[in-house]
């Protein structure tokens, strides 16, 4: 198993397909898998790299200390190990703050950024959600954890389709990489610890913003006021679109992304 060793952390990662390289970045409670639907279409154009951020996976310890700036460390030491000069970072989520992170702390090394359902602060509701999700960690049992998750992540359409939404339950609860308690609540914390605003407009690097117009954790209407505060950032809603839509709607999200790589 590929990793590289920074801070006292087994940082996980894979690299697959060739071409210019596109680094996903996951988010709150979510490792490398995340991006598995895309994994394919993204690979067949692009060398793809996957990381396991700090506190999930098979990043290890678990339960090391973290912050969205050591994570976004963690990225472009990544990209300084596999010698790469310049990388396209796509974020997810927190995966989308640790990449903002990377555009302005690492410019000349971010070639372009993808920001997909993430904002550049969360919102003290939004921290209070986060929290919340941390303490039910340990006080439910994880398959009612996750469809409890779901609810606010994935599309009314899916959530309608019973069928669907318990495969989906077991298959997270089966997951074999599960994240610790305390892991959880590391990255609730650099979330909650993080505050780009004021640094929007020192972004120089080509940015897409997507964002879905149903997102119950980042409003689409903060989502597009951040697009316009980024000089050279585009912004696409997508149409009936929830949180997590990389997962429920693949197909349309490397669509997207790949198209805008290619202009």
């Amino acid at each position: 198993m590929p990793a590289f060793t920074r801070d006292g952390v087994d940082i996980y990662y894979e690299v697959r397909g060739t071409g210019p390289p596109v680094m996903l970045v996951a988010g709150l409670a979510a490792d490398n898998a995340f991006w598995a639907p895309s994994f394919d279409a993204l690979a067949a154009r692009h060398r793809v790299i996957l990381i396991d951020n700090r506190g999930s996976g098979r990043t290890a310890p678990l339960d090391a200390a973290t912050g969205i700036g050591a994570m976004a460390d963690d990225c472009m030491a990544l990209a300084a190990h596999l010698a790469l000069a310049k990388v396209t970072l796509v974020g997810h989520s927190m995966g989308g703050m640790i990449a903002l992170d990377c555009a302005i702390r690492y410019p000349e090394a971010v070639d372009c950024l993808v920001l997909v359902s993430t904002a550049p602060r969360a919102s003290a509701r939004d921290n209070e959600l986060f929290a919340t999700w941390s303490a039910l960690f340990t006080a439910v049992d994880r398959p009612l954890w996750f469809r409890n998750l779901f609810f606010w992540v994935l599309s009314p359409a899916l959530l309608g389709n019973g069928t669907s939404l318990d495969a989906l339950v077991e298959l997270a609860a089966g997951y074999s990489y599960q994240q610790s308690p305390v892991a959880l609540a590391n990255q609730v914390k650099a979330i909650a610890g993080f505050d780009a605003r004021n640094q929007l407009s020192s972004i120089r690097a080509r940015t897409l913003v997507l964002h879905g117009t149903l997102d119950l954790v980042f409003a689409i209407a903060g989502a597009a006021a951040f697009a316009r505060s980024i000089p050279h950032a585009t912004f696409e809603p997508v149409e009936g679109a929830a949180h997590s839509f990389p997962v429920e709607v693949p197909q349309e999200f490397t669509r997207r992304l790949l198209a805008w790589l290619a202009k």
